[in-house]
């Protein structure tokens, strides 16, 4: 990844060296990680909000909002893994590291692939 900004689903309190959520939607945290130039530039982090059963849209027009490129998850439903494919936003997927960094670093990389259809998860955060 060149130039973007990436999102992933973070333990409080985010960043680059704190732990992934397992639950894309039920996140304490987004780290948003702006990258230019094959490089990171900046590190923020916004609240994730308020995720209700069957509202798995909230996040995705939420980070759609937040100009975000690529996601990196663990796991995702069909729902808002649709959902996102429809707002532009490229999902990927890494299910073997909690942290986040060598995620990041993997994704600009180019390392990390794309999350297929097959690897949806049923919701409320099982596989």
């Amino acid at each position: 990844m060149e130039k973007g900004r990436i999102a992933i689903p973070s333990m409080a309190p985010g960043g680059l060296d704190a732990q992934r959520s397992g639950h894309f939607g039920h996140c304490d945290v987004f780290t948003l990680v702006d990258v230019e130039g094959g490089e990171i530039k900046a590190v923020t982090t916004v609240p994730n909000q308020e995720h209700v059963q069957g509202g798995c849209m909230v996040p995705v027009n939420f980070l759609a909002q937040q100009q975000v490129n690529a996601l990196i998850v663990g796991g995702i439903g069909m729902r808002p893994l649709m959902g996102f494919k429809q707002v532009g936003i490229d999902v990927y997927y890494d299910a073997t590291r909690p942290e986040i960094r060598p995620v990041v670093e993997d994704l600009i990389a180019g390392r990390l692939p794309a999350i297929g259809e097959d690897q949806v998860c049923g919701g409320g955060g099982g596989h």
